[in-house]
């Protein structure tokens, strides 16, 4: 008798374990990825995206868009997070003269177009205390800055030299890769993807 009292409960159980009730969209809690070297923290290239975005749900994430990294101030980011607009990436290092020149007029840019299209800097070929201090000098602080070092977004991109900026549509497709001397144009190439 006792049986048939607890079987009915112990099947709705294992109903709800089987359904995914009680799944939450938490990501694993490892750790950053680092690059053997000192154990500083890199960005990582990852396949499936983490489920949690800043994506819209219904904005499909193209392939160009599944990385993840860690921002200069060692906070987690997510590319799909650009999903569902266009999208300015600029790899730079705090060396370069010529991505000093670029830093005004990405700054702008990245306001004037705040809220329309996502602008990220990619920092590289050297370390994070170089590239915080870049941002802060150059004033750029207004968009987010990847923490670069071990190169992966770079290869990722297949970017082989600093001052190159990458811009992908709304979809996420490469529409220009180059160096645009002290940034000069992108403000145009960006109104043609806006409208």
């Amino acid at each position: 008798m006792l049986v048939r009292r607890f079987a009915p409960a112990a099947l709705a159980v294992a109903l709800f374990a089987l359904s995914g009730c009680g799944e939450t969209d938490s990501p694993p809690s490892a750790g950053p990825a680092t690059d053997g070297s000192a154990g500083t923290p890199s960005p990582t290239v990852t396949s499936p995206v983490p489920r949690t975005t800043n994506a819209s749900p219904s904005v499909a994430v193209p392939e160009s868009l599944k990385f993840t990294g860690t921002t200069l101030d060692g906070k987690a980011f997510d590319g799909a997070a650009l999903a569902g607009k266009p999208a300015v990436l600029w790899f730079w290092a705090p060396w370069c003269p010529r991505c000093r020149a670029q830093a005004a007029a990405t700054a702008k840019v990245a306001g004037d177009y705040q809220g329309r299209v996502n602008v990220v800097g990619v920092a590289g070929l050297d370390k994070a205390d170089a590239m915080r201090g870049f941002v802060t000098e150059q004033k750029v602080a207004g968009f987010p800055h990847l923490s670069d070092e071990a190169g992966a977004v770079w290869k990722r991109f297949e970017i082989t030299e600093q001052s190159v900026y990458v811009i992908l549509d709304a979809k996420g497709n490469k529409v220009f890769t180059g160096n645009l001397p002290a940034g000069a144009g992108l403000s145009d190439k960006l109104a043609e993807l806006v409208g």
